[in-house]
């Protein structure tokens, strides 16, 4: 099993700029999404009982995200670049509505993530999710919450479930919702409602 959430609401986020490998601090209202997910992860975990890992992306916004599970759970955290947010190339630090107005065709669609100078494609992501997901344990032996972000949540989930690539870009991305990785099934559990 595998318990998979994205860090919370970071200041980027809120002014819509891209982030990719960029660091941005979590706001107020992401340290609140972040403690509430470490709460709900601690339930899962207690309920689910077995011995679990913590393993977070490198980048500062997930980190920090971890260090709330880890204090929550009291699970030393693990870092692991694969599970690192797409790279954006020379769009990170943008506004996205900056670059939607220079390339208004390339945000169309959600594929618009893949269309940076410099950035990843969607097949350099899945491959790190890909990667990832082989090395871990056999199903039944799996206990792993994974603290990432949203493009690269997406397409892990995908590669998980088996999904289409137009399947896989169209899941939610939420900040303040657990997934659980089970048995080739997705399940979502959200947090109590986090007041702005």
């Amino acid at each position: 099993m595998i318990l998979l959430m994205r860090h919370g609401e970071t200041f980027w986020n809120r002014e819509g700029r891209i982030q990719g490998h960029t660091e941005s601090d979590l706001t107020p209202l992401g340290e609140r999404q972040a403690r509430a997910m470490a709460g709900l992860v601690a339930d899962l975990v207690r309920h689910e009982g077995g011995r679990f890992r913590l393993v977070s992306s490198p980048i500062g916004r997930a980190r920090m995200t971890a260090a709330m599970v880890a204090e929550a759970t009291g699970l030393p955290i693990e870092i692991d670049a694969r599970l690192a947010e797409i790279c954006c190339g020379e769009w990170e630090g943008r506004l996205r509505s900056e670059i939607a107005h220079i390339h208004p065709e390339v945000f169309k669609t959600r594929e618009w993530f893949f269309g940076a100078p410099g950035g990843e494609t969607f097949e350099d992501v899945t491959a790190r999710a890909s990667d990832w997901l082989e090395s871990l344990p056999p199903e039944g032996e799996r206990r792993v919450i994974a603290v990432s972000h949203g493009v690269w949540g997406r397409l892990a989930r995908g590669v998980y479930a088996g999904l289409d690539r137009q399947a896989t870009l169209d899941q939610d991305v939420p900040q303040d919702a657990v997934y659980r990785l089970r048995g080739g099934l997705v399940d979502r559990f959200d947090c109590e409602p986090i007041a702005p």
